[in-house]
């Protein structure tokens, strides 16, 4: 079985580090902590992993956030999956710093990655694995907050936190969501 697990960012060193581009971060890990490398490929730069028998298929789009549905839509297809195949890693202000929340579909809550990928597919019912970055910002701050490095703090527990993510990730392949929501919703 094959999954694509769609990381959403930015690219370019700028926002290498910043909360927007949490999504990075969690596949980054992955392909580390499994010897793969990211290639560049049609829209996105791609790897792949293999973990229990299964094969997922690690894709962060080059397009910037706000159109992070094109690398969706052409790798759904061209690896001919089933958006039920998918999960999108990506940040939530909703949720305090490192807490996940995976759903099988809902809202973009105004995040524009989501938003283009709900605009794209003509869906919203599609697996996201949401992880909290906090909304310490002032009113009208949100941009310059989201594209921001984590604080000293934050960055302490974050590598802890990516982890925790990436073994959701692996989880939604091996246990499926249903499972993988009960086990991880709950911490």
């Amino acid at each position: 079985m094959k999954y694509l697990i769609l990381g959403l960012g930015n690219i370019g060193p700028e926002y290498a580090d910043t909360r927007h581009n949490i999504g990075f971060m969690v596949l980054d890990y992955l392909a580390q902590k499994h010897d793969a490398k990211f290639e560049i490929g049609r829209h996105a730069f791609v790897s792949e992993i293999k973990h229990k028998g299964k094969t997922y298929v690690l894709v962060k789009p080059t397009t910037y956030m706000n159109l992070s549905g094109k690398a969706a839509a052409h790798y759904l297809t061209s690896l001919k999956l089933e958006k039920e195949q998918m999960l999108v890693v990506t940040d939530d202000l909703a949720l305090p710093f490192g807490k996940i929340r995976l759903k099988g579909k809902g809202s973009a809550g105004g995040h524009n990655g989501l938003k283009h990928i709900q605009e794209t597919l003509g869906t919203d019912e599609y697996a996201r694995l949401r992880f909290g970055v906090d909304a310490n910002f002032p009113k009208g701050r949100q941009v310059d907050y989201v594209l921001n490095p984590f604080s000293a703090d934050e960055q302490i527990d974050l590598p802890l936190r990516v982890e925790k993510a990436a073994e959701a990730v692996l989880a939604f392949g091996t246990l499926g969501l249903e499972r993988t929501m009960n086990f991880y919703n709950t911490k």
